[in-house]
């Protein structure tokens, strides 16, 4: 096939669990469209983001850096102006890279004004994107176009994600759909602002970054997608018999077990979240399956759009995420620590050429990181990748029946605890701003939490898959945590900034190894 264009779409969206994919077996989630994208494409069954929550994951997966690199190491917190990212490197072969949704970050102080707005938010739109879709930096676009529509958006415009009908017993998580209609939903407003740009792109190459913050907080659907699932059909929460149990395991999950509001999570919030019952943890997971039901649809009216216009066949698609969430499991809401199901996300690479014809459907078990995207993404657009990027191409795995010889054997990411304006875990652990950061290195059999100023954690995944009991004083592993403490150093040696590292000085000048 000849491709006189190629194309680029980007599907990032909010909070999904890489477990929860029809492709991969999920026993309730039905999402057709993406499992008809994974099976035009490979599915990446062992994806993790390099961090959490949204600014940190973000920053790596359009950055290509590990977090230990680019620093930006918690929501509002800056990312460094000298670092490069997908949309600064695509424009080099003259895209203008397109940005619906949001990127969640902070521009670098050293540049930019101390009084500049984006400083008063969580995080802004990543410099080198040209906004198609913006809601925003406090959503305020999003709840114009609502109100555009003709329908009336209260004087707190968050409360159109309150429960219709909404009672003295509505304290968390419910079967009521939201106030807000679904044709006005934040899902819907995304979609729109995609499709008008699309409309606009028929006789140029293209670049699309697509976001969805569902199916993120606040955990209510619109009708029908409220009663799509059943609460008794969902998978119940992996969790130690209570919550006291669940905090024994370390200090810093105490303090998240002890601080998590249900009122982060849901509109109508009241009391803590690890005090949810398991059928409210049930209900919730039912509205979460429905939040990413409503996203499906809405990523089938852009895949059909782009057949009906003729650009299917010049596109590349992927699709993929932030961070996870907790959902319950170990009595925790949100993206956080060091479990699984914060880290473990979607990724799914359609190639439309003919080379990646062997591989359609396929499913892929190797480690993979949200630190290829960026590479992955240069590679089939014909760019060299940065010597900085921390990540690998995923195109062989596209193109070829078996896995690259020295591909990785574990993955890493890594999570920072210091304190932000919302949360205060250096004043409950007693630590100080730099202390407060873990890393995790994990392969097959088990997985090893490095804690700089706190103690470790080893998990033996083979025999406590639910990672609910902690080995690291148990002296039968010593000789397993010691092997994975060096590869965790020596990941951290290879992966060390190399900005310059390619470059020296001889007598006969400067030489480039790059």
């Amino acid at each position: 096939m000849t491709r006189a264009r190629k194309n680029v779409l980007m599907i990032v969206v909010d909070q999904w669990r890489g477990d929860t994919l029809g492709k991969l077996g999920h026993p309730v989630v039905k999402t057709p469209n993406i499992d008809a994208l994974a099976n035009e494409g490979v599915t990446f069954a062992k994806h993790y983001t390099q961090a959490v929550p949204c600014g940190p994951g973000r920053a790596s997966m359009l950055t290509g850096l590990y977090m230990m690199t680019h620093r930006a190491v918690q929501n509002t917190i800056p990312l460094d102006a000298r670092h490069t990212n997908i949309a600064f490197e695509v424009r080099k072969a003259g895209y203008e890279p397109a940005l619906v949704g949001y990127t969640t970050t902070t521009p670098d102080p050293r540049e930019t004004a101390h009084q500049d707005p984006r400083f008063k938010v969580l995080g802004a739109d990543m410099e080198g994107w040209k906004p198609v879709g913006s809601w925003g930096l406090k959503m305020e676009a999003y709840f114009a176009w609502v109100k555009a529509q003709g329908y009336p958006v209260p004087k707190i415009p968050t409360n159109i994600w309150l429960p219709q009908g909404q009672d003295e017993d509505d304290i968390g998580a419910t079967a009521k759909p939201s106030s807000v209609p679904a044709h006005l939903s934040d899902t819907s407003f995304f979609t729109d602002r995609a499709l008008e740009y699309l409309k606009g792109t028929e006789n140029k190459p293209w670049f699309l970054h697509l976001g969805y913050y569902r199916p993120h907080p606040p955990f209510i659907a619109p009708e029908p997608y409220n009663a799509m699932y059943k609460p008794e059909d969902c998978p119940a929460p992996i969790r130690a018999e209570s919550v006291d149990a669940e905090a024994s395991q370390h200090p810093m999950l105490e303090f998240y077990l002890k601080s998590i509001e249900r009122k982060k999570f849901f509109e109508h919030g009241q009391g803590m979240g690890a005090d949810m019952s398991e059928q409210e943890v049930l209900q919730m997971r039912a509205t979460y399956y429905g939040l990413m039901s409503e996203v499906d649809d809405h990523v089938g009216r852009v895949c059909d759009y782009l057949k009906q216009s003729g650009q299917w066949d010049n596109t590349l698609v992927i699709l993929t995420s932030d961070h996870g969430e907790q959902l319950g499991d170990h009595h925790l809401l949100g993206k956080l620590g060091y479990f699984d199901q914060s880290f473990h996300i979607p990724m799914i690479v359609r190639d439309p050429s003919e080379s990646a014809n062997l591989t359609r459907g396929k499913i892929v078990r190797e480690f993979t990181e949200t630190v290829d995207t960026m590479p992955t993404i240069l590679e089939w657009l014909g760019l060299p990748v940065p010597r900085t990027c921390d990540g690998e191409s995923l195109l062989p795995f596209v193109h070829h029946a078996e896995a690259p010889a020295d591909w990785r054997t574990e993955v890493h990411y890594e999570f920072d605890f210091r304190n932000i304006f919302y949360s205060k875990p250096e004043d409950y652990l007693g630590l100080g701003m730099d202390e407060c950061s873990l890393s995790v290195i994990q392969n097959d059999r088990y997985k090893y939490v490095h804690f700089a100023a706190l103690p470790p954690l080893f998990f033996d995944l083979e025999n406590d898959p639910g990672q609910l009991h902690n080995l690291a004083n148990n002296p039968a592993y010593a000789g397993q945590m010691l092997d994975m403490a060096q590869k965790m150093l020596n990941w951290r040696l290879k992966h060390a900034d190399r900005t310059l590292t390619g470059y020296a000085a001889t007598p006969e000048g400067l030489v480039s190894r790059l």
